[in-house]
């Protein structure tokens, strides 16, 4: 009995032996998977972070262009300028988009702009009156036109310009942003506001109380008025037919809003003078601007819903 206990036993301690080993085979293997799955991930991490050190360093010996646009104008700028710049690989176009007021502000201000693309003439003349363009460089693109427009099926009573006092709330763009400027010479000229010098200083508060207290909603940009009206957040908005494209299956123009009422909505571009430019970087804007005012750019801006048809 002794002796088989002391088997048994022995048989116990062997089993017991053979798990450890197992055990410890198994830790070893996981241990070395895991060690594996490490370098791997620092061998992808470091080949990622060379890649990205190489397009800095592309980035950076490329000849950088300074471009402000008006907000309406991002989606057929960043189109034309990559079409540009796979013609021109050694150029990097930098976009700067918002409204046209903001953007005289900034280049008022000192900002590094190249070339300044404007939704209206004001800002362009401003800038020319105080001596900020490159002679002989400003042209105008391309023409616009004023839009009332809702969601699809939003249900809303407002037919246009004429009816806004019928709707639950309005997106609208300041005075100083061309289209909130548009919008408030259409209502001048339609006699909802009263008529002024400034048209673009007449107030949002002046707005509403013209149209009997209906909420107004203002925004910084044209860009913004859209995504109110696209987010439901107000329940019509004052956008231009451009801002449209793309959002066809979700937005309804409720009127395109006529020239005789807005005067026509044009675009004009010029050269900035920059100081801090190099003669490359001159020389690069030059030559991008001389792309967009090309015969062969009107294409791309017809497909984004721009009337090409003006006189520079």
């Amino acid at each position: 009995m002794k002796k088989k206990a002391l088997l048994g036993l022995a048989l116990v301690a062997a089993l017991a032996l053979t798990a450890c080993g197992g055990a410890k085979k198994a830790e070893s293997t996981a241990a070395t998977t895991e060690k594996a799955s490490e370098m791997a991930s620092e061998a992808a991490s470091e080949k990622a972070g060379e890649k990205a050190t190489e397009a800095a360093k592309e980035d950076a010996e490329k000849t950088e262009v300074q471009v402000f646009v008006a907000a309406s104008l991002k989606n057929v700028m960043e189109d034309l300028g990559q079409q540009y710049e796979k013609e021109h690989p050694e150029v990097k176009l930098v976009f700067n988009a918002d409204s046209s007021g903001k953007l005289l502000s900034q280049i008022q201000e000192g900002y590094d702009c190249d070339i300044f693309f404007s939704a209206a003439q004001k800002q362009i003349n401003t800038l020319e009156e105080e001596g900020n363009l490159v002679e002989g460089t400003r042209k105008n693109v391309v023409n616009n036109q004023l839009c009332v427009v809702t969601l699809k099926d939003s249900g809303t009573k407002v037919t246009g310009l004429e009816t806004l006092k019928d709707a639950k709330s309005i997106a609208l763009a300041d005075g100083t942003v061309p289209v909130g400027k548009y919008t408030r010479q259409a209502l001048v000229a339609l006699k909802i506001l009263p008529e002024t010098e400034d048209v673009s200083k007449i107030s949002t508060k002046e707005v509403s109380e013209a149209l009997g207290g209906v909420e107004i909603s203002e925004q910084s940009n044209v860009s913004k008025v859209l995504a109110a009206v696209v987010e439901g957040s107000s329940e019509v908005g004052t956008t231009y037919y451009s801002d449209t494209y793309g959002y066809e299956d979700k937005i309804q123009i409720l009127e395109k809003v006529p020239y005789d009422l807005t005067g026509n909505v044009i675009y004009p571009i010029a050269q900035i003078k920059n100081e801090e430019a190099s003669q490359e970087e001159q020389d690069a804007a030059k030559d991008f601007l001389a792309f967009v005012t090309s015969d062969n750019a009107k294409t791309t801006f017809q497909k984004y819903y721009f009337d090409t048809n003006v006189e520079s």
